[in-house]
């Protein structure tokens, strides 16, 4: 401490005795994409305004306000660090290059009016969130943002007058006359271009991601020859559960005098064990004098090349039966016969009881969506909602940073609930819980049966929107050219919502997120009728069985809806008021023995293995009706539908089973299609020279064909893929 205070003193002489001995040279806080190439640089002077090299910047500390709160984000304590040959030095994301000295995380900047401070201190002395202004030794401040809003209230605490604005690809530097200006970012070097030139160090890998058992080879190339001596370099991989273990090849390589280049051999091992995806990370070590790393600290991704699967399908190629229910005996027994109102409190009392179910934290979420949404085709990836993609389970969002990344998504939105003002978000396992109960509906923040793992950006597309059958500003449907397999999921989810907790309601229609003329969260979602639908086209499946036995050994509650699909009618729908009994929600064996052929399909269906009367009903996705057609026995149903995914419902006495088919569209013969319609072959190919074969068929292209205006411009002119 003695020595920090010595140095306070030695560096406040400086500062004001001679002359400034450090600036803000360059900031760049507002970078293209996700915000991974931000730094800051500071320069150092001598007492004549000369460049000042290897100086060392004990006893100073970097202070970063935001105009928002008018109170500290972020401090870095420059303790250790010293400026290179030039009198600079640069901090910033791992991924800018030269490589920063000092790395702090993504997104560590903020871009909309701050203020960036250098004082003697250190980071102790200035509390995050706290609005500590410590002008007495307040070396340099510096006013910026990437839009024209100034932190007037921050400019006159610190007697900042000068305000800059950049954007995402230019950066704000100091002249050597002290103003500044916007233009393409330099880090790590004079922002004029002057100085002694840097030997760089660039290190090259041919791929971001390998295979166990794959190999590669690591390119060094420095900007200029080695002079003087042989250039001998070290460096790591090993990076968490990524070991020296898990790979062979040396860690040292050499660049002879004279020579700018070399490569060194790695060997990815495969050891049999399923230790699930990892990453590689490397690191040059300390360089000689002269040398500086343009490019370090960078992650690779290894794929395990032992992942398990599990035996059933995803959502998107689902199966049933294979997963067991593992309902405790007795759980649903004072159901039986209830109806109405008495059915709904009754089913709220098992799934909520305060004696029994458990409370976890939000932060266990991410531990329960690992093993409860796993992709069953690789347990090291999780399967995300509205998207229907796997994510590795590496792709966790632990940043602001929602590009490439999973997080979780809450089907009844937090803002609608009322689940934000939740707080605590400690990880602390299945055997820590609290108790809960149907009257705390702020505990719907972390209650996994409505939080599905989803692409970040997805669920930043979602928003708090409700859902129905078209998009619009408050209503999501799900992106285009996926298959809806998460509809049906999604309902259920909302009707165990709406049992397990007081204030939360399924409406028809398009509800607001709040109460009227107020920030109050309204608690009600819609739209009743399309989740009732999608309840119906979209059966449970072995996915979101096992998800609902995994999540149960959590918190000792299950979702019914799962288990007893036809619930939610007997509760939300046509079946309201009528007593319930268990025995109407048995599986029904015709989801196996009826049979819908072709799949894809593109004139025509066959379905057949029923015996008797029976209907075909042909739905969207989004469950808009189609087509419906009764028959007996076996049918062969002429399509006229457009291109894309549909939902074949066929019904069979009390029995009915749900199908997914793609229709295609294509045309197997051109002349017979254009007789259908009226017109002649030749017309059509003049029409559309195009026209070559005897056959037009969809590979996942747009197909427009030009008729005479008087034709009948049947579905199917127009083909999506």
């Amino acid at each position: 401490m003695l020595q920090k205070l010595l140095t306070y003193f030695f560096l406040i002489c400086v500062s004001f005795g001679f002359s400034q001995t450090v600036v803000i040279n360059e900031i760049d806080a507002d970078t293209p994409g996700s915000d991974v190439l931000e730094f800051i640089e500071l320069k150092s002077f001598d007492a004549g305004g000369i460049a000042l090299p290897s100086y060392a910047l004990d006893g100073y500390v970097l202070v970063f306000y935001r105009a928002s709160t008018n109170t500290i984000y972020r401090t870095i304590d420059l303790d250790g660090l010293v400026t290179d040959i030039n009198g600079i030095i640069h901090l910033g994301n791992s991924q800018v290059s030269p490589t920063p000295p000092f790395i702090f995380p993504s997104n560590g900047l903020q871009n909309a009016s701050c203020v960036a401070a250098l004082y003697l201190g250190n980071d102790a002395d200035f509390p995050i969130d706290t609005a500590t202004f410590n002008v007495p030794n307040l070396i340099d401040a510096f006013a910026h943002s990437n839009n024209t809003t100034q932190p007037t209230f921050l400019m006159g605490e610190l007697g900042i007058t000068e305000f800059y604005t950049e954007t995402a690809t230019t950066s704000i530097q100091r002249r050597n006359d002290g103003s500044y200006e916007v233009k393409a970012p330099t880090p790590g070097v004079n922002n004029d271009g002057s100085g002694i030139a840097i030997n760089y160090i660039s290190v090259s890998i041919a791929q971001a991601t390998y295979n166990e058992g794959d190999s590669f080879n690591i390119t060094f190339t420095t900007s200029q020859p080695v002079q003087n001596e042989n250039l001998i370099m070290n460096f790591t991989l090993a990076n968490g559960n990524f070991t020296n273990l898990d790979f062979s090849g040396g860690l040292t390589v050499m660049i002879p005098v004279g020579q700018t280049t070399t490569q060194n051999g790695i060997i990815i091992a495969n050891d049999g064990i399923d230790e699930g995806d990892e990453e590689m990370k490397f690191v040059l070590q300390s360089l000689p004098v002269g040398y500086v790393s343009y490019n370090n600290n960078t992650i690779y991704r290894v794929y395990d090349a032992n992942f398990a699967t599990d035996p059933w399908g995803t959502p998107l190629n689902p199966t049933y039966n294979i997963v067991t229910p593992t309902i405790p005996l007795g759980y649903y027994d004072s159901l039986e016969g209830l109806s109405g109102v008495a059915l709904k409190q009754e089913l709220q009392r098992i799934i909520a009881d305060p004696s029994v179910v458990r409370l976890h934290s939000y932060a266990d979420i991410w531990e329960i969506l690992r093993s409860s949404d796993r992709n069953p085709n690789n347990n090291n990836q999780v399967w995300c909602i509205y998207t229907e993609q796997p994510f590795s389970k590496l792709d966790q969002q632990n940043t602001s940073s929602i590009v490439g990344k999973w997080n979780r998504e809450h089907i009844f939105c937090q803002s609608r609930g009322g689940f934000e003002v939740a707080s605590g978000d400690t990880a602390d396992g299945i055997n820590v819980w609290s108790t809960t109960s149907a009257t705390t509906t702020v505990d719907g923040v972390s209650d996994a049966h409505h939080i599905r793992a989803v692409s970040g950006q997805e669920n930043s597309s979602r928003n708090n929107k409700n859902y129905g059958t078209v998009a619009s500003s408050s209503v999501y449907s799900g992106p285009t050219a996926t298959q809806g397999s998460w509809r049906g999921d999604v309902a259920r989810a909302l009707f165990y919502m709406a049992v397990r907790f007081d204030g939360l309601n399924i409406v028809n229609g398009d509800p607001s997120e709040y109460v009227p003329s107020t920030t109050t969260a309204s608690g009600n979602i819609g739209d009743l009728a399309t989740l009732l639908t999608w309840n119906a086209l979209d059966p449970k499946d072995d996915f979101e069985m096992n998800r609902n036995n995994y999540i149960y050994t959590w918190q000792m509650n299950r979702n019914p809806f799962i288990d007893y699909p036809l619930l939610a009618d007997y509760i939300f729908g046509a079946n309201y008021g009528q007593p319930w009994f268990a025995s109407l929600s048995t599986q029904s064996p015709i989801q196996n023995r009826v049979a819908v052929y072709p799949n894809p399909a593109s004139e025509y269906l066959m379905i057949f293995g029923l015996e008797g009367s029976s209907k075909v009903t042909i739905y969207t996705v989004l469950g808009q009706l189609v087509q419906t057609q009764e028959f007996e026995g076996e049918i062969k149903i002429d399509l006229d539908l457009n291109a894309g995914m549909y939902v074949v419902q066929v019904t069979n006495g009390n029995e009915s089973a749900t199908k997914k088919i793609i229709v295609k569209n294509s045309i197997s013969n051109l002349s017979d299609w254009s007789i259908s319609k009226g017109i002649n072959i030749k017309i059509l190919r003049k029409l559309n020279p195009w026209l070559i074969s005897t056959k037009l068929t969809i590979k996942n292209k747009y197909y427009t064909l030009l008729l005479p205006i008087n034709t009948f411009l049947a579905d199917g002119l127009s083909l999506p893929p």
